[in-house]
């Protein structure tokens, strides 16, 4: 079966451009053109991944965001006019697994929906990696820590799976973010940065030692 992309936009051009970009790479996608349809379609059906603006009538991507993430963990890519990095920090701290900018490159958009919909997907055999009291389960997307599930995101998910892989080896933002996202690091992307940040707040309502450390001038470790 296709899978199922819903395309949360109001200005009805973008939001049939996003459509015609996700046929083209053999999706099934269905248009929402407000915050509040939104809703009603994610209550109504199970999506596969969400592209999603920001400033929409009704229901703000921003609290779309929200209350998605309150129960499920289905990718979220944000598309946005919204340039500024304090607007993408806080989306990518809310819940977010990528952000694009207006104006977009269809091309860009197929590649990384497809970026998402690769992670998502897991393998029949379980595979589970752990690390002094961390433990993921890379068949059931899920992270704890000392038997305490952590509520992360699937960019959260993959980069502390990434770092499970070769404890206390150096990961530079450049490892990083092209083993996560495939894609070319430009140097100026916080993305890493803010899931890190992410990652440490959830491990330490459970403890105060530290597991994830800076190296300064290359990266993070598990440690």
């Amino acid at each position: 079966m296709k899978k199922k992309i819903l395309i949360v936009e109001d200005d009805p051009q973008i939001s049939k451009l996003l459509q015609i970009s996700m046929q083209k790479i053999n999706l099934d996608a269905v248009a929402a053109y407000s915050g509040s349809e939104g809703l009603l379609q994610l209550q109504l059906q199970e999506y596969d991944l969400i592209l999603l603006d920001l400033m929409l009538p009704g229901v703000s991507g921003e609290e779309l965001i929200v209350k998605i993430r309150e129960t499920s963990k289905v990718p979220i890519i944000v598309i946005s006019a919204k340039q500024e990095i304090d607007e993408k920090v806080q989306v990518l701290k809310m819940g977010a697994d990528d952000y694009i900018t207006k104006p977009f490159h269809q091309e860009e958009v197929a590649a990384r929906v497809e970026v998402q919909l690769r992670k998502a997907e897991r393998s029949n055999t379980t595979d589970c990696l752990s690390w002094r009291k961390l433990a993921v389960n890379r068949d059931k997307i899920e992270a704890s820590f000392n038997g305490h599930e952590l509520h992360v995101t699937n960019a959260e998910f993959d980069i502390l799976c990434l770092l499970m892989e070769r404890p206390e080896h150096a990961f530079s933002k450049s490892e990083i973010y092209e083993a996560i996202w495939k894609g070319t690091y430009l140097g100026d992307d916080n993305t890493i940065s803010v899931h890190i940040s992410n990652l440490r707040k959830k491990i330490a309502l459970y403890t105060e030692e530290e597991y994830i450390k800076t190296i300064w001038g290359i990266g993070f470790m598990l440690v």
